[in-house]
């Protein structure tokens, strides 16, 4: 963990594109209690598989920049040309934006080819091709390594690759094992690689979301909160006052143990978020 300690600690929020006008309101209260509360260095906003939230967020990051904070749009392989990435790098440029995150993407159903850039690596050295160092690039990191990777070497190649193809920093995929991350980043620390590899944070809400969405990525939840939470049933006050004092822990020891900051996958909510977050003051 020496290597992170030197990185100043950031920390940041994702959201995810609003399907309507409702939704893009609710969104901006939301953004303004994340500032209030924490003043986040920057705002990441997900891109739909396939590119299908592509205006959304694109809308998404324009609100964000105009309010006058940094926002991070994702940018990914599945469903991109060269042109279509080439036109939202300027757009995005033209807007002051200053950071992307690069990322692979998963493949849609039915889709049987990712595109002109099939590996994350690749769409990093082509942002680094066309737009020298005017953005700062975030890639995606493992710790429980990628469901799709054959082996964990391989996976650690692959994040070596978007690294040595121009990566300034990382954001893992949320993990609930503190140990998980400490021996990636060892892992990483050991193939030379120098660079801020910042946790990702998923707060937890709800049950069955969350055992939906680490079932799709891979994140593993350990058997003891997984049987606390099917313990608690339907009552989602226990649920949520539980996965506040786990996550809460976590983020402590992460910060103790010389994490370069937190990525909070808000879920477009504030509270849940804000809530780990004073606990942390």
């Amino acid at each position: 963990m020496e290597s992170q300690k030197k990185f100043p600690r950031t920390f940041s929020c994702e959201f995810f594109p609003p399907k309507t006008p409702e939704g893009a309101e609710k969104l901006a209260r939301v953004r303004e209690a994340l500032t209030a509360g924490m003043q986040p260095a920057f705002f990441s906003v997900t891109f739909g598989a396939g590119g299908s939230t592509q205006q959304g967020t694109l809308d998404t990051v324009l609100a964000i920049q105009a309010a006058g904070q940094e926002a991070a749009p994702h940018l990914s392989c599945i469903g991109s040309t060269r042109d279509s990435v080439r036109a939202l790098l300027e757009r995005y440029r033209a807007a002051g934006v200053r950071r992307i995150v690069a990322l692979r993407g998963d493949m849609p159903s039915g889709m049987r080819e990712a595109g002109e850039f099939r590996h994350a690596n690749e769409l990093v050295a082509f942002i680094r091709e066309v737009t020298g160092d005017h953005f700062h690039i975030e890639v995606a990191a493992y710790p429980e390594f990628h469901p799709q990777a054959p082996n964990a070497f391989r996976d650690l190649e692959n994040f070596r690759r978007k690294v040595q193809a121009g990566a300034d920093s990382a954001i893992t995929q949320y993990f609930y094992s503190l140990e998980a991350y400490l021996h990636f980043v060892d892992d990483c620390e050991g193939m030379g690689l120098d660079l801020p590899i910042v946790p990702g944070i998923m707060p937890i809400t709800n049950h069955t979301q969350l055992a939906r969405f680490s079932d799709a990525c891979g994140a593993e939840i350990p058997r003891w909160i997984r049987k606390r939470l099917e313990a608690y049933g339907d009552d989602r006050a226990a649920i949520q006052a539980f996965g506040e004092a786990v996550v809460s822990d976590l983020c402590r020891d992460l910060l103790e143990a010389g994490a370069p900051g937190l990525h909070f996958y808000t879920m477009n909510r504030a509270e849940p978020t804000l809530a780990i977050w004073r606990n942390l003051a």
